[in-house]
């Protein structure tokens, strides 16, 4: 099966490019990033603050073993209803530095939309190091839960 998901990293820049387009309206997917109920349910974690707006801060926790949780945060620095977020991400406990990401939110159709994030990391070895772990697989998994979600909760409405 294909991966809906699409993940550019191009040689020497110290960016990824991840795109994927939802058959889902644009507002569906917008909520999905900003309910924090709808966060926990995709994402499979734990969300202990969200404070969305320009300059409010986030923390998630995922239990990672039995003894291990992985802390995430960051600071929102723009949100644009159904449009735009701009967030600084960092994953605590991890050798891996602070990077910037931004997700661009379009809508296609009526029930299409598409999804852009771009994320800057420090340095090229930063990049390489987070492409290492299973992050396509895990962000394609990600979304293909929250889109099966959010039509769930389209229909509900």
């Amino acid at each position: 099966m294909e991966n809906k998901t699409k993940i550019i990293s191009e040689p020497n820049k110290q960016e990824i490019l991840i795109i994927r387009e939802f058959e889902i309206s644009v507002d569906l997917v917008f909520k999905a990033f900003t309910i924090p109920e709808l966060l926990e349910e995709w994402m499979g974690t734990k969300v202990k603050k969200f404070d969305l707006k320009n300059h409010g801060s986030f923390e998630f926790e995922t239990k990672i073993s039995k003894d291990q949780n992985q802390i995430f945060h960051g600071t929102f620095h723009e949100v644009i209803q159904d449009k735009k977020i701009i967030r600084t991400f960092e994953m605590k406990n991890t050798h891996l530095p602070v990077q910037l990401e931004t997700m661009s939110f379009e809508k296609l159709g009526k029930n299409l939309c598409k999804l852009d994030t771009k994320i800057i990391f420090q340095s090229l070895k930063d990049r390489d190091e987070l492409l290492k772990l299973p992050f396509e697989f895990g962000i394609n998994m990600a979304y293909n839960k929250l889109e099966q979600i959010m039509l769930e909760e389209n229909k509900n409405v």
